[in-house]
């Protein structure tokens, strides 16, 4: 059974960076597709970066050039760089295989917050 477990949020000044890590066991990780997601209060899940298993990276307009992901096959995990933050980007962050194949079971979720 695949298992998440995100780490790295916390609360930041506007400007701030972060980073988030993502520990995935339970499945083999280096032939998926990983991605970052993020859920704000009241909104739709929504996917803001990917990494594909050859290191080619997508992300979201709203995030692009300020958000980096990356991957280590061998540690099995996915890492997002968040970088001048916004406080629009204060959400839940998850990882999970990227798109509509995304595994039904969820982490808990690292939260960050950009707030003055």
């Amino acid at each position: 059974q695949v298992q998440f477990v995100e780490s790295g949020g916390g609360l930041v000044l506007p400007g701030g960076s972060l980073r988030l890590s993502c520990e995935v066991s339970g499945v083999i990780f280096s032939i998926y597709t990983m991605g970052w997601y993020r859920q704000a209060p009241g909104k739709q899940r929504e996917l803001v970066a990917s990494i594909s298993r050859y290191g080619s990276t997508n992300y979201a307009d709203s995030v692009k050039g300020r958000f980096t992901i990356s991957r280590d096959n061998a540690e099995k995990t996915v890492y997002l760089q968040v970088s001048s933050l916004k406080p629009e980007d204060t959400a839940l962050y998850y990882c999970n295989r990227a798109g509509p194949g995304a595994f039904a079971s969820w982490g808990q979720g690292t939260q960050v917050t950009v707030s003055s």
